[in-house]
């Protein structure tokens, strides 16, 4: 397995797998409640069958090159994750994701695990478009889009419901050239 340094702060990127699930379902279960309050995965991990089977269809996703599931850890402990929601090498398009739990936030784990697997989709794969879905109560995911370098394409009004809500979602994006000339201005 290998792991990327994220800095010198003793963080790292390394591939989630389901053989991680019990370690998977602790990190869920320690950030429940935050890590709900935009994103849905509380509500589909909620215990080590439901963890398992989670990490497995991003090992598919993974295995048919239309996905990735990428772990955030500090000084040895999960504390979350970044992610292409889907990928679709073939039309140069993938939807870039994150999460936290609460220990974890504010100290630029996502921005910099999220310009890793970018690098990577853009130089390696020949992604040509990143898009960033966040919902538009979101701030810190917003916050992190406009520091990766995104334009906002746009919001989609009420466009989903979650928890008995409509929510609007923001779209945010990145395109290759975008995306090398501002690794090359920093």
């Amino acid at each position: 397995m290998y792991a990327i340094s994220l800095g010198d702060d003793g963080a790292e990127l390394r591939p989630l797998e389901s053989w991680q699930a019990e370690e998977f379902l602790a990190h869920v279960d320690r950030g429940r409640e935050f890590i709900g309050q935009h994103n849905a995965l509380p509500d589909v991990v909620t215990d080590l069958a439901s963890s398992r089977a989670f990490l497995q269809a991003y090992a598919e996703k993974a295995a048919a090159d239309a996905g990735r599931l990428h772990g955030i850890w500090t000084d040895g402990e999960l504390v979350g994750a970044v992610l292409f929601r889907r990928m679709d090498v073939e039309q140069g398009i993938a939807e870039a994701g994150c999460w936290l739990e609460p220990s974890a936030v504010g100290k630029g784990l996502v921005t910099r695990a999220v310009r890793v697997i970018i690098d990577w989709a853009v130089e390696e794969r020949g992604v040509h478009r990143v898009e960033w879905v966040v919902s538009a109560a979101n701030g810190p995911s917003i916050a992190v889009a406009r520091r990766l370098g995104m334009t906002k394409d746009g919001v989609l009004r009420e466009s989903y419901p979650y928890r008995g809500k409509r929510h609007d979602e923001e779209i945010w994006s990145v395109l290759a050239p975008e995306w090398r000339a501002g690794r090359q201005a920093s």
